[in-house]
């Protein structure tokens, strides 16, 4: 099977400013249970996602273009650039800003907690 990524545009995700593009690869039962997202997230210029916490799954991601600032669980903030892994563990918080003039990109996998 061969299909277009599904583009959605959001506005204040979760709180934060500006707005995101997801740039969704697997959706719903594609995933088959495992996750519930899997997909390039765009962070526009002096836009966020903001502060959440991940209840029931944890997510992995990849910053593979520009600049972002993550905001880890523990509220420390780290400057991250492509080839960077930000962690999100079950039940932790955390939220990124691009506060640059470039698009920031990030490869995001929502993953279920099988161990609950």
């Amino acid at each position: 099977m061969i299909r277009k990524e599904r583009v959605v545009t959001m506005e204040g995700l979760r709180g934060g400013a500006g707005s995101v593009e997801i740039h969704h690869f697997l959706e719903g039962d594609e995933l088959m249970g495992h996750a519930t997202m899997f997909a390039r997230v765009v962070v526009k210029p002096h836009s966020s996602v903001g502060w959440h916490q991940h209840v029931g799954n944890t997510e992995p991601y990849i910053i593979i273009k520009g600049e972002g600032v993550f905001i880890d669980n523990d509220g420390s903030r780290t400057t991250v650039h492509p080839g960077d892994v930000c962690m999100i563990e079950v039940g932790q918080c955390h939220s990124i800003e691009n506060n640059t003039d470039e698009d920031m990109e990030m490869i995001a996998l929502v993953l279920n907690d099988w161990n609950k």
